[in-house]
């Protein structure tokens, strides 16, 4: 895989027209798009295809699911007949929840007869650290082995892999083994700033630590040159 292809590029915006100009403005530069809860709450569905027209060939949808199985499940099918490449659940909601994704947005994508989309589930947020975890959520185990144990539920339950930072990578894949993915948030280059995310690490860190792919995001768009801070990232993490 070529290092601009491990990045994924985070757009949260609020506008189709600011969306639209970063995928254009950087197709070239990473290998996917990532439209989470403000963008999609915003526009709807039309944003995928928007972003689609202007180039995107792969769509992470960061719906991040968390419902009953059956809700997910009809979720699960929606985000499918949309054509995105990959798509994620909260590994939190439970076995039975997560297969009730799986098997839902593979049945749709083989009626389609289109690819049916990478399925993930977050374990636990980067914005969480131990004291969250254990104080405020009253989940009396270290934040690591929630990852592991989160991470052993979701291939479990067959989905391709899961969200974590880059500080359990290590934890998922000798969990879970080499091949099950990592999709690395909280990734930030020394010369931006961390923002809201306590678990962080710079990309190359990450990719070196085993991620299958980083999300990146204001560390890119909010940059005075964005094509010149992705190309950093590339060179940063191989490319």
């Amino acid at each position: 895989m070529a290092a601009k292809d491990k990045i994924i590029l985070a757009l949260d915006v609020s506008s189709e027209r600011e969306a639209v100009e970063l995928v254009t403005e950087l197709k070239d530069c990473v290998g996917a798009f990532k439209i989470g809860l403000e963008l999609f709450t915003s526009l709807g569905p039309r944003i995928i295809e928007a972003v689609k027209n202007a180039g995107a060939e792969r769509i992470f949808f960061d719906g991040k699911f968390h419902d009953i199985p059956n809700t997910v499940a009809g979720a699960a099918r929606a985000a499918a007949r949309m054509g995105v490449w990959m798509m994620n659940v909260h590994a939190s909601g439970g076995s039975a929840m997560m297969a009730a994704a799986r098997d839902a947005a593979a049945d749709e994508a083989d009626k389609l007869g289109i690819p049916a989309p990478v399925i993930i589930a977050v374990t636990v947020l980067t914005s969480i650290n131990a004291e969250t975890l254990q104080h405020e959520l009253s989940v009396p185990v270290l934040l690591q082995n929630q990852v592991s144990h989160l991470a052993q539920l979701a291939q479990n339950a067959g989905l391709d892999g899961v969200v974590a930072s880059p500080h359990e990578i290590a934890a998922v894949k000798d969990t879970c083994g080499p091949e099950f993915m990592v999709v690395t948030p909280g990734v930030r280059p020394a010369w931006a700033a961390t923002n809201d995310q306590k678990r962080i690490m710079t990309p190359g860190d990450a990719v070196a630590g085993g991620a299958d792919y980083i999300v990146i995001g204001r560390a890119i768009t909010a940059a005075d040159d964005r094509r010149l801070a992705a190309e950093a990232i590339i060179a940063e993490i191989g490319g």
